[in-house]
């Protein structure tokens, strides 16, 4: 019965969302493109902007990059990078008073999906002063029209950029909630790719699988259409060819605009068709543990695609012979069964670990409970797992017991 709700609730939404206000940001694209930022701003006739970023970006040294540009031209700006990793509710609500503050008219997040989430949020909170967070949180509970955001992603794989969604995370129970609204589309994305040269390796890896999570969740659920599924297939075709490459040589210019290019497309893909289970593992288990999100999706894309079985079968099969890592002799099975191992071999050529560390059993409950109640309803998974399929998720991701080490504890 519960899973006749989980798809009625489902089928409502799909058959509503072409009636939504959708919209995609204008995009100012390639190698040099943040020098276009303060043209737009003189050209809109804005009067200061609150910027957006996190400590890291600066130490990176990638503000010097941006703020330089604006002063150049006299454009006015306010600094808020206090951002954290998870951005929390009091990041959203700092940055909310200093654009009050500082008189600012428009938002500029710079970063990955952490500024661009605390920027969607304190625009939320701009657009409904007489809410809360808590108020704002879930489906469609915003629409006003928001202040214009401008996003430039420093990483290739939030795709936060085209989403109509931000994550928030509360500081004292880490838990995390989604705003899901399409006035929380930016108004403006720029896509340089020289800003994702210096990204450290490892990094370069997590956000690049986290695209791919994007785009598979976006193809394989229920709730994906025509344009969705060119969108999640462009970029799951571009992140096999070019991911490796940029992972063993981040100056490749070409190989980094052609990760943004993936990025955006998938992000584009999954806010008209959702993401899944993954997800929803991935978020319980970075609140409880802190796991930066994509290296989260990684590790759980493969576990969840075969707990799905031969639900996912004939898309899987189909993004095998996209990606060439299927034969024509093999069955629907196999060749859906060569991607999920396809995604194994590039995890683990990327350096990215098979099992997550610290997981402790007494936490998997609590893990199991917040992962389902985001999936359920709202996610139009190929199969709605119930407590036991969400465990063995989590038990797949801990690394195995030692059992001579468990004998000489006992």
């Amino acid at each position: 019965m519960y899973r006749l709700y989980c798809r009625f609730i489902q089928k409502i939404l799909h058959a509503a969302s072409p009636f939504l206000p959708w919209r995609e940001p204008e995009i100012f694209q390639g190698p040099g493109s943040l020098r276009t930022i303060p043209a737009l701003i003189k050209e809109k006739k804005w009067n200061r902007v609150l910027v957006i970023t996190d400590e890291g970006i600066r130490r990176a040294g990638l503000l010097d990059q941006l703020l330089p540009l604006l002063e150049e031209a006299g454009v006015p700006y306010a600094l808020y990078e206090d951002t954290s990793a998870d951005p929390t509710i009091e990041n959203i609500e700092e940055a909310y008073k200093l654009y009050a503050r500082e008189k600012c008219d428009v938002l500029l997040a710079f970063g990955g999906g952490s500024p661009m989430d605390c920027a969607k949020g304190t625009a939320a909170r701009i657009a409904r002063p007489e809410k809360d967070l808590y108020d704002l949180r879930g489906l469609f509970r915003i629409w006003r029209t928001l202040p214009p955001v401008i996003t430039v992603p420093t990483t290739s794989g939030t795709g936060s950029e085209a989403t109509l969604a931000a994550v928030v995370t509360e500081s004292v129970t880490h838990k995390k909630f989604t705003m899901i609204d399409p006035s929380l589309i930016p108004r403006y994305a720029v896509l340089d790719p020289l800003l994702t040269i210096s990204l450290p390796a490892h990094i370069t890896a997590a956000t690049g699988m986290d695209a791919l999570t994007h785009a598979v969740e976006a193809y394989i659920g229920k709730s994906n259409t025509a344009s969705t599924r060119i969108q999640a297939r462009r970029a799951v075709k571009l992140i096999f060819e070019n991911l490796p490459g940029v992972w063993e040589n981040g100056s490749d210019t070409d190989k980094r605009e052609n990760m943004q290019t993936a990025a955006h497309e998938a992000g584009k893909a999954f806010t008209r068709a959702f993401v899944g289970n993954v997800h929803a593992a991935a978020h319980a288990l970075g609140g409880i543990y802190g796991v930066p999100h994509g290296l989260a999706n990684a590790v759980i894309l493969p576990h969840v695609l075969e707990q799905y079985g031969s639900s996912v079968y004939r898309p899987l099969a189909q993004l095998a012979d996209l990606t060439g890592c299927s034969s024509p002799d093999q069955t629907t099975a196999e060749k859906a069964r060569s991607f999920i191992q396809a995604v194994r071999d590039m995890n683990a050529s990327l350096h990215i670990p098979a099992y997550i560390e610290g997981i402790q059993e007494e936490d998997i409950p609590v893990m199991i409970e917040r992962a389902l109640r985001e999936a359920n309803p709202l996610y139009p998974v190929p199969k709605i797992f119930t407590k036991a399929d969400m465990r063995q998720i989590y038990q797949k991701i801990s690394p195995p017991v030692d059992s001579s080490t468990t004998e000489k504890r006992n």
